[in-house]
Order: C-alpha cells, then structure tokens, then sequence
C-alpha cells in the first residue's frame, strides 16, 4: 500500500474543447492536467470566454482579499445551483449580498457557537447511537459517507430549527437533497456557452423536482417558524436569530421567501461540506491507524455531558480534521468574474474573463507545501505548516466571502470526529480505496466504506 492518500487520475495536457466539457462535466478534478500542481497560473480558452486559474498566494490574496468586490462570483457556476439555490448569499453579489451579510453573520459570531454546541453535541450522541446498532464482535463494513451526510444534517436541522433528523419534515428534506446531489454537477451547458436568458440552462428533469420539493419543504419550516416568532414561542436557535435580525443600515428583514433561499445554502454548505469532510477523515484516520489511535486516546478525556470548553483540549484532533480539509476540500473550486481589464502575472486578463481559485490546487501546491500529497497532521506546527495555512489555506474561501459557518463547520467536525473516535474503531478495507471526485462537494465515486467495530 503506498503510503500517500488517493488523488484522481489527472488529464493529458491536451484534450479537445468537447472532450474537455464532457470531463469536466462529469469530474472538474480528473479535467485538470497534472501541471496545474505545480503552476503559479495557468490559462483556459473556449470559443465564448477565457478562464485563468490563479494558485499563487499573492494573486488568490488579490482576488479574494484585498479587491473582493472587483472579482464578484461568477453568475456560470450560479446558473446551475440556482434551482436549489435561488438568490441566496452563495449565489449573490454587490448590494444585495452585503445586506444578506449583515443580517446573517450576527447569528454566527463567536458567543452563538458556545448557545449551538449543547444540539451538536446531541447530534453526535445520536450519530453514534445510530452507527453502533447492530454493532457486536468483527467489524462490519459500514457506508460512511452515508453516515457523515445523516450526522452533519442532524447537526444542521438541530442548530438552525431544533428538529432532530428524526422528525418527520427534517427526514423529507433530507431524504430529498439525497436525490438532488448526485443529479447536479457543479457546472452546467451555461458555465461553457452564453446563453440567452429566456433559453432553458439545461438542468436535468430530476434536478428540477428535487430542487422544488427541497423548497417547498424548507417553506413549510420558515412559515411555521415566522407564524412561531409571532406568537412569542419560538425557540432561541439560528433560525430564529436570523429571522428577528435586522439589517443595521434599513431596518429591514428577511421575508419568508428570502428565508428559504438562505436556509437552502445553510443546508448545503452546512451538511454538504462537512459530510465530505468528515468521511475523508475517517478514511484517512483508517489508512493511518497510528493516528487514529492517537486521537481516540485524546477523545477518551471527552466528558459525558456538553462542555463547550471541551473544543479547545481537542487539539490532535483538529490536527487531523485541517489535513483532511488541506487533501479533501470540500469546494474544491471557486469562480470568480473580472470587472474590469487585469494584469495577472504580465498576462493581461480582460473584462468578463473567469477567475478559478481551487483549494484543491493550492493545498497541493508543490512549490509551497512540504510533502504535498502525504498525510502529515503535524505539519500545522512546522514553520511549513504554519506559512502555508496563512498563505495557501482556504477550506472555506477567505477575506469578505469567507464562509461564515467556518467557525461551526471547525467546531462541529472536530467534535463529531472525536465522539466518533471514542465509540469506534475504523479499519480500511483493502482494495477498496476510494476515488474522490467533484460532486457538490468532494465525495468518492463509489462512497467510501470502513470495516467499523466498537472500542
């Protein structure tokens, strides 16, 4: 067995534009050429636009930190989250996301995180309760990508609406986004070829009607809650906080339908990127069983009730959980559009031309990173280490659209990893290696199975 995690097959360094698409289409890593680990920038050209992927710290700093609203997000890659999506903060740009911004980030500052860990915590107990039934003498291989996604949306529904899984509207939404998120790509037939507004983007026909019945689900959740705030009785969750905040400068809030289009992209980016996160870390922790045994010996000290202090002491752990994030980013690309003509690099880069910043290039980066493509979590306290996470870090984008879960996403997944690490044992299946590709999110192709046993 070698001794470095999988990473996809790169692309021949020349392909056909169609061969290109169809690549892409089906797996945005395995299109890239292998040169792009190495590259500082690298340029695309299709007959309609130009695409520049920058894997530079000093020009993904420029994009995303120092002149953010120059470089908005790229409407192709809204064109096909838009079903689910609508126009929520993900997807928005300029005037419109700053306000969503001000009404949003409030209920994720770092008091509301200590007010959310007591449902976490319940989240993760029922995640092992769940994974532990039927769980006596061998090891039996578990699916635990399905596992992950069941777990980080438990956390979600429990934070944001205090609802187990197990009720009966969480477990439609959840059943329902279980549909969607194999159906959709990342990019569509627009994200290659302008098209008309009134022309159809090209979403599949099931796409579609999962995307409606997840809306219309979430609907029933944010009218119910609205009717709750009204009334005086509902429950001080992120929810709640975010439908009774206020934007500073207007006064105004979130009407239902704006609600919806949020709850949408904190179901997504609140399920979907940690699922991923926490499946490759227990991959990996199975491939690397020393440092498993490392963390499960730090998970033992857990207590046997919520204690947000915990977090802190949990420091192998979130070791471990960065490097998953560094190998495995869970978006591990972002798209942004030019509004004005640039200089990258002495290579002019003109208005309208897409800008592609990949965590999954620039955590690999090979001029930056020791050991690009080892497990290695005591690299976050080399002088390496500590120099790339400022500079060649961004499992959750960075500057003004940095992500702002990325404090829960931290808290959740070291969390959950640890309370899983204390209950069980996850041993790799050989042969069985999974292949990571492009989803919504980084998933294996075929899922990811451990043989799992209690401790």
């Amino acid at each position: 067995m070698s001794d470095l995690p999988p990473k996809p097959p790169a692309r021949a360094d020349r392909v056909s534009l169609w061969r290109y698409m169809r690549l892409f289409r089906e797996d945005i890593l395995s299109a890239q050429p292998a040169r792009l680990y190495h590259a500082w920038m690298a340029e695309f050209r299709t007959p309609f636009f130009r695409s520049y992927m920058v894997n530079e710290p000093a020009l993904v700093d420029e994009v995303l930190k120092a002149r953010p609203m120059d470089f908005p997000k790229s409407d192709r890659v809204g064109e096909g989250l838009r079903p689910l999506l609508g126009n929520s903060v993900f997807l928005t740009n300029g005037e419109t996301w700053k306000r969503q911004r001000r009404i949003i980030d409030p209920a994720f500052e770092g008091g509301r995180l200590r007010d959310t860990f007591p449902a976490m915590w319940a989240a993760g107990e029922a995640a092992v309760a769940r994974m532990g039934e039927g769980l006596q003498g061998p090891a039996a291989p578990m699916e635990i990508e399905e596992e992950m996604s069941h777990a980080a949306a438990d956390v979600i529904f429990r934070t944001l609406f205090s609802l187990p899984i197990e009720a009966d509207i969480a477990g439609r939404v959840f059943h329902e986004f279980r549909a969607y998120q194999r159906t959709q790509p990342i990019l569509n037939a627009a994200a290659f070829v302008p098209l008309p507004r009134w022309l159809p983007r090209g979403h599949r026909a099931k796409t579609r009607e999962t995307a409606r019945n997840i809306r219309a689900l979430i609907t029933q959740m944010t009218a119910t809650r609205m009717a709750e705030i009204e009334a005086g009785n509902a429950p001080d969750d992120l929810a709640t906080k975010i439908m009774t905040t206020a934007d500073p400068e207007t006064g105004e809030r979130f009407t239902t339908q704006e609600m919806v289009d949020q709850v949408a992209i904190f179901f997504l980016a609140g399920h979907e990127t940690s699922a991923s996160a926490l499946g490759w870390a227990l991959y990996l922790l199975a491939r690397y069983p020393e440092w498993q045994d490392k963390l499960a010996q730090e998970a033992s000290r857990l207590p046997d009730v919520a204690d947000f202090a915990v977090v802190s002491r949990l420091k192998l752990t979130r070791d471990v959980f960065r490097e998953a994030l560094r190998l495995y980013p869970p978006v591990p690309m972002m798209v942004r559009e030019a509004t004005c003509p640039e200089t990258f690099r002495k290579r002019a880069v003109k208005r309208g031309s897409q800008v592609v910043i990949s965590p999954w290039h620039l955590h690999r980066q090979d001029r930056l990173w020791d050991n690009p493509d080892g497990f290695d979590p005591g690299r976050w306290h080399t002088d390496n280490g500590k120099t790339c996470m400022r500079e060649a870090f961004i499992p959750f984008s960075a500057g003004a659209r940095g992500c702002t879960g990325a404090g829960f996403a931290m808290v959740e997944g070291v969390l959950l990893l640890a309370m899983l690490l204390r209950s069980f044992r996850f041993e790799r299946i050989e042969g069985d290696d999974p292949v990571p590709v492009a989803y919504l999110t980084v998933r294996a192709k075929d899922g990811i199975r451990l043989r799992v046993s209690r401790r």
